[in-house]
């Protein structure tokens, strides 16, 4: 995933140069950051839903209001 990340932040780059020119170093950095970071942070939560999924958790919750709200099962 940090792959995917890497190559996300260069699809950014590239996209950026295209459309705006020549960037500062200071953009680069904070883009290179800003888009990597977020990635690896969908990635984590992503990774922690399946987890919490797979192990049980979700079925230890108690629905306290089952029977008073109407569902559509």
């Amino acid at each position: 995933m940090a792959l995917g990340g890497a190559l996300c932040v260069g699809a950014a780059l590239g996209f950026l140069r295209w459309w705006a020119g020549p960037m500062p170093i200071h953009m680069i950095i904070a883009t290179i950051l800003g888009v990597w970071l977020t990635f690896m942070l969908g990635t984590a939560l992503m990774a922690l839903t399946f987890l919490s999924s797979g192990t049980g958790h979700d079925e230890q919750v108690i629905d306290r209001i089952k029977d008073e709200v109407p569902s559509d099962d």
